[in-house]
């Protein structure tokens, strides 16, 4: 099954994937059992062709399926039908379609029109409307006694109108059948313009319904794979025909039972007839349904372009955004590298400071500071307390030595301070005697004389003796 884009952008795809088959089950209804002499004649012969009379077979024949319309919105087209005619035959039978409870096989099929007439497979033109009628048996003898009693109680079940059988069939593909409120059809092909179609039909979860239109499932390919026996109706037209024998008919006869219980496929009896021509050509035709198609593959572009500016739009915005990021991360990481260098600075600072107070030099607390960089600041502080402790035993000690050699350069210095001063008190006595004695001495002794010796007096005080 080919899946198209819009159908998988619906969500429906893995639906249409999967859901490759169909059945739909009907009233197993009692045929009239009176015959015509021609017909019981002709019945006589077609049971010795057909292995009739065998104790351990239950003979059956059913409607499998009408071309039209049915209550699932499935479109049985009357080219794709004929083409699938042959299909049935040596298909199985089973119960409540469950293909692990073969109850029986199908052993034949024809096609019969509206009104019951055989059509000869051969016929070139397809018919209009037609019926597929399948004949099957059913294994009605079993060793087991439990299969044995549940088989009677079926048969005995479908003689009393109770079952109801229901067709079997794959599908390659399909087409959508529309059909406006005048009971008009008209097919539109499936492909990736009408694919928007799919999600509304009832098979995949739709409504069943388009802006007015009808909207049913045309089956292409088909091949009917069997049917069941069901204990649910659904198509009120396939009606087991007979429930104790199979029969055929030739060109020339009809079954006059066909129509007993006829309804048509649809929910009501209007006219539900296909057009037959090519799909192609229909399809041009449904103008209605083109202009809707070409506006919403407009209305996709628009918005296909709404979408691409707006995402032009955004992928700008980021490329804005990119840069403001790389700038503020560009800055941010000039502001972690100041705020380290600075930190790194005042760290230095502190560490030299404390080592200075614990008695290096300027200099050589310079340059060790680092040889201490790889420390933590309390293995830092440890290691300064340790010297420390160690330059104050060592600075106590150089005092005290420095005390005592102090003490013993200061009495020297006295000692020799005084004898210098004795000296010096010494000659200068002498000088000033003999100056002092020369001054008297001489003859015109006058007032500058007497200023000088007081000026001289004046040094010695202040100079000499005091010191």
């Amino acid at each position: 099954m080919k899946i198209y884009a819009q159908e998988i952008a619906d969500g429906v795809s893995e639906r249409v994937k999967n859901d490759t088959t169909i059945a739909y089950c009907s009233a197993a209804v009692l045929s009239n059992k009176t015959e015509s002499d021609a017909v019981q004649l002709l019945l006589d012969k077609v049971k010795a062709s057909s292995n009739p009379n065998q104790i351990d077979l239950y003979y059956l024949k059913s409607i499998l399926v009408s071309t039209g319309w049915n209550k699932n919105d499935d479109v049985f087209d009357p080219n794709q039908t004929w083409a699938a005619r042959s299909t049935p035959e040596d298909k199985q039978f089973n119960l409540m379609h469950n293909e692990n409870d073969i109850i029986g096989h199908i052993t034949g099929c024809y096609v019969v029109d509206r009104d019951g007439n055989k059509v000869s497979a051969e016929d070139s033109e397809t018919p209009y409307e037609f019926d597929i009628v399948t004949e099957a048996v059913i294994y009605n003898s079993w060793t087991n006694p439990e299969n044995r009693e549940r088989m009677q109680k079926i048969i005995s079940e479908i003689e009393q109108g109770k079952w109801f059988v229901s067709m079997e069939c794959l599908f390659a593909g399909f087409d959508y059948a529309v059909k406006d409120n005048a009971g008009k059809s008209k097919v539109v092909a499936r492909n990736e313009d009408s694919a928007f179609l799919t999600k509304h039909l009832r098979a995949y979860g739709g409504t069943g319904e388009y802006e007015g239109y009808q909207i049913g499932r045309l089956l292409r390919d088909i091949s009917f794979s069997g049917k069941g026996l069901v204990s649910r109706p659904a198509n009120p037209r396939s009606i087991i025909l007979d429930s104790s024998k199979a029969f055929s008919v030739d060109e020339q006869q009809t079954i006059s039972n066909v129509s007993e219980g006829e309804v048509n496929m649809s929910d009501n009896n209007e006219e539900k007839q296909l057009e037959t021509a090519p799909v192609v050509e229909e399809a041009a035709k449904v103008e209605a349904t083109e202009v809707q198609v070409e506006n919403n593959v407009s209305e996709l572009e628009a918005s296909l372009v709404a979408k691409e500016t707006e995402i032009q739009a955004y992928a700008s915005k980021v490329t804005t955004l990119e840069e403001t990021i790389a700038n503020l991360q560009k800055d941010l990481a000039a502001m972690d590298k100041e705020m380290k260098d600075m930190k790194k600075k005042e760290k230095d600072r502190s560490r030299k400071e404390k080592l200075v107070m614990a008695g290096f030099e300027d200099s050589e607390a310079d340059e060790s500071l680092s040889l201490y960089d790889a420390l933590s600041d309390e293995a830092f502080e440890a290691v300064v307390a340790a010297m420390k402790k160690k330059w104050g035993a060592m600075k106590d000690k150089m005092m005290k030595e420095e005390k005592k050699e102090m003490a013993s350069e200061t009495e020297v210095v006295a000692e020799e301070k005084t004898e210098v001063a004795e000296e010096s008190t010494a000659a200068i006595f002498e000088e000033v005697k003999t100056t002092e004695a020369t001054l008297v001495d001489a003859s015109d002794a006058s007032d500058e004389i007497e200023a000088t010796r007081a000026s001289v007096a004046e040094w010695l005080t202040n100079n000499v003796l005091r010191k």
